[in-house]
């Protein structure tokens, strides 16, 4: 299953936050609904408790608790209007005696708050936030002046000394105020970036789990493909010899039966080297358990070792093949050892498919500074209309480019074809054409 991503990075400066659902809608309404119900309790008990002696009227004091608690419902839609209209309510309510201290504080705090969390312009949210607190803090120096200015204000305080109580009282005044709409303003931008956070988070999470499906079809694709290399090889090259021996078998039949008999016993062999190469693979394909290098890339142990027996064995099929090793032998570790065999494999059969009955081959295998390179020749005819896209071709490809190799295919100006190999061992850099000895002859695919 397909895992969506964002379309926008959260790193991206044009990362909105993720729109209200419906849930949070709910939520909200529930919660200005909530906060509605205690501001009304609340202006009882400031009613009761004389916080002023000239309060508004009741109906004055019920329609500010409407615009005081209500529009929370769409603080998170709209912030910015909802900050403006319970800053104004707030205010108005405080200049008209309005008997609540406790609710509106609540609801100023949250409206401020949600702007914070939730304008992605972040511009506009400092604006919107820094005019709200200005003004907030220039209505409360005024209403300190007026209470300073008032011989009949705060009586409880005494003004004499240059701090007394009334200028403890005002101070403390400045800095709860202070207090509050800085964690208003602080707290709002840290919602905002926990927001971005988890989504760059979840953005993140995302990727990864896609990258990791893609590395798993990736995975799938390649072990299809080096599946049908390996059955490729092993059927393409025993059917191919296979089918000789049967035609030379059919062709004397009657008049040397013990070169008839010996030709089907070739057949047989042939057959069972086979089924026993099939059976290895579809053993380690059933294997559930991670394998090593060398299992993990064929059933088979064939390898260098074994070019000796494939050499013998296009040999009897009717194209005489030399094998010859040049430079000092070595350990190569087993993708290297498989690869170079099935590319001699592929190339021979090729050879005594298009070469013709007069052709013969020479199979060379050289140990060079940190590379293995392998060539395999034939004399005779090349197909003057070769087959274009050749599995036996990809294949080889396929083999060399995995292991950072070069691959050399083609006629070869004496007549005949060539196939030279040079896979470097696993320590050494892969090599490039132009590390060549021999120069890369024009490819043809057949």
């Amino acid at each position: 299953m397909s895992i969506p991503v964002p379309a926008l990075d959260p790193n991206d400066a044009t990362w909105r936050r993720p729109a209200v659902t419906p849930t949070q809608l709910r939520a909200d309404a529930i919660l200005a609904a909530v906060l509605f119900v205690g501001t009304l309790f609340s202006l009882m008990l400031y009613q009761v408790a004389g916080l002023y002696e000239d309060p508004a009227p009741m109906w004055l004091s019920l329609m500010w608790a409407v615009l005081i608690t209500l529009p929370l419902a769409l603080r998170r839609r709209f912030p910015n209007t909802v900050a403006v209209v319970v800053s104004v309510a707030f205010i108005v309510g405080g200049e008209l005696h309005v008997p609540e201290l406790l609710i509106c504080n609540i609801t100023l705090f949250m409206a401020l708050y949600a702007v914070g969390a939730w304008v992605d312009n972040r511009r506009t949210a400092l604006v919107v936030r820094a005019v709200i607190i200005a003004a907030m803090l220039g209505w409360l120096v005024i209403a300190m002046f007026r209470q300073t200015t008032d011989p009949d204000a705060l009586e409880g305080f005494s003004r004499v000394g240059a701090f007394s109580p009334l200028v403890a009282y005002l101070m403390i005044q400045i800095l709860t105020n202070l207090l509050y709409f800085g964690g208003a303003y602080y707290f709002g931008d840290r919602s905002y970036a926990s927001a971005r956070q988890k989504a760059l988070l979840e953005f993140r999470t995302a990727e990864l789990e896609r990258e990791r499906e893609r590395t798993e079809q990736q995975a799938v694709a390649l072990e299809r493909v080096r599946i049908a290399r390996e059955l490729h090889d092993v059927v393409a090259h025993h059917v191919s010899v296979m089918g000789v021996q049967a035609g030379a078998a059919r062709t004397v039949l009657d008049s040397n039966p013990a070169m008839a008999r010996d030709a089907l016993s070739n057949v047989e062999l042939g057959a069972r080297t086979a089924i026993d190469e099939l059976q290895k693979l579809l053993h380690t394909l059933r294997e559930s358990e991670p394998v090593d290098d060398s299992a993990s890339t064929s059933a088979s142990t064939l390898g260098l070792n074994s070019l000796d027996a494939l050499a013998a064995d296009s040999t009897a099929s009717g194209l005489p093949t030399t094998l010859e090793m040049i430079g000092e032998p070595r350990e190569v570790p087993g993708l290297v050892r498989l690869s170079l065999y099935r590319i001699a494999q592929e190339a021979l059969t090729n050879a005594r498919k298009y070469a013709g009955t007069a052709a013969t081959a020479d199979v060379r295998v050289r140990y060079l500074p940190g590379a293995v390179e392998l060539e395999v020749a034939n004399t005779g005819s090349v197909p003057s209309q070769p087959r274009a896209g050749g599995l036996g071709h990809i294949g080889m490809r396929e083999r060399v480019d995995a292991l950072g190799g070069t691959l050399e295919l083609g006629p070869r100006a004496r007549g005949g074809y060539l196939v030279r190999a040079r896979i470097p061992d696993t320590e050494a850099p892969p090599i490039t054409p132009d590390d060549a000895s021999t120069p890369a002859p024009q490819e043809t695919a057949r």
